[in-house]
């Protein structure tokens, strides 16, 4: 198979602007995309992290270099502020070097942002003590 770069997304909530909350739901988010897609670092091209403008309190991208990601490119830029969005939204777009065909992706939406993509994420629930599994 031909390898080439696949967009893998995801998305998550927090119910304040907290570093800590964000930070905290951020790794969480991307453990969750590395997890469903045995993704590695040496794979990633880039990370492009967004944040609703009500989110200001830390970049989201502190996390990625959390989880020891020091070697991919990481950036952060505001989403547009538009009325009736879904507010305290981080998202994220992994710009992933892969063999895998694009249904064969798993883009992950934890907690109220499950609402945004429901069509096309196949998980939809936060991490528990057990490791998610893709469909669940």
């Amino acid at each position: 198979m031909t390898r080439c770069c696949r967009g893998v997304r995801g998305a998550t909530t927090v119910t304040e602007n907290d570093a800590k909350a964000i930070l905290a739901a951020t790794r969480e988010l991307l453990q969750t995309i590395i997890a469903v897609n045995d993704i590695e670092e040496k794979d990633v091209a880039s990370i492009l992290l967004t944040a609703t403008p009500d989110l200001d309190a830390v970049y989201p991208a502190v996390a990625a270099r959390q989880l020891g990601w020091h070697h991919t490119a990481l950036t952060c830029v505001q989403e547009m502020a538009v009325p009736g969005s879904l507010p305290r939204c981080i998202r994220v777009l992994v710009h992933w070097n892969t063999d895998r065909q694009m249904d064969q992706l798993h883009h992950v939406y934890l907690r109220e942002a499950h609402r945004l993509r429901p069509d096309w994420s196949s998980v939809t629930c936060n991490l528990g003590p057990e490791p998610l599994q893709p469909g669940t």
